[in-house]
């Protein structure tokens, strides 16, 4: 009778801690589903100007996100129910994730590494697109060095050196109606430095987040398997 109170307090416990690591996994789910929205609406302006960007992570960030919040609003019925053959394959789920997860997390360091090169030329063929000949990028690069206050590539003279003569454009200007040609009224830096160090830094955060929250499935494949156990071994030991 001791060993049967132990052990249905012991599965009383892991009932309780796997519910909390289902809110947890449940709010992890949402923060990604947020950091694929956020990459979409936030830094795709930025990220459209690189030749190597591929406009499929959001969407994979996005899609992840939701899986995490439906996998984990379904537990907690399982957690609750207590079927071992839930538990089990809710467990199955967990291992699937850690494994979308840690490939998300690799592609994403295999990534970061490419930005750089892929901005320098990306801004460089930005500035020599005509608008007319695409206007969402020219949209973009204006866009962009307003809002990070940069002007060119490496820096406002990269204008002067393109093949076919163009005007530093307005959106280089401190001022409304600024002089072009005086330095003091519009922006030196260029935006290569500005936008590399913005991107590195959100994604070296997102690529932090994502090995961090990669390994947060281990913890419940471990509960939910323990759990699942203590169940079928209290259900034995009542037959006995």
């Amino acid at each position: 009778m001791g060993k049967l109170l132990q052990t249905v307090a012991a599965m009383a416990c892991l009932k309780s801690l796997l519910m909390i690591f289902n809110m947890a996994f449940w709010a992890s789910g949402l923060a990604i589903f947020c950091a694929g929205i956020w990459m979409q609406v936030e830094l795709h302006k930025y990220l459209e100007l690189n030749v190597e960007y591929s406009n499929v992570t959001p969407y994979i960030l996005v899609g992840t996100g939701a899986f995490i919040l439906l996998v984990s609003s379904l537990a907690c019925c399982c957690t609750v129910k207590g079927h071992p053959s839930l538990l089990y394959t809710y467990g199955g789920f967990l291992a699937f994730i850690l494994f979308v997860e840690l490939c998300i997390a690799a592609s994403m360091y295999a990534y970061k590494d490419r930005l750089a090169d892929g901005f320098d030329k990306g801004l460089e063929d930005a500035m020599r697109t005509n608008s007319i000949d695409d206007p969402q990028r020219t949209i973009d690069f204006n866009w962009m060095q307003r809002t990070l206050q940069c002007c060119g590539n490496h820096g406002y003279d990269d204008w002067n050196k393109l093949p076919r003569e163009m005007p530093i454009p307005k959106s280089c200007c401190k001022i409304p109606n600024c002089n072009a040609q005086d330095e003091t009224q519009i922006y030196t830096e260029g935006c290569y430095d500005k936008v590399s160090e913005l991107i590195d830094s959100n994604m070296s955060l997102i690529l932090a987040a994502a090995i961090l929250v990669s390994l947060f499935p281990i913890i419940g494949i471990v509960l939910t398997c323990s759990m699942a156990k203590n169940i079928t071994k209290t259900k034995y030991e009542q037959m006995a």
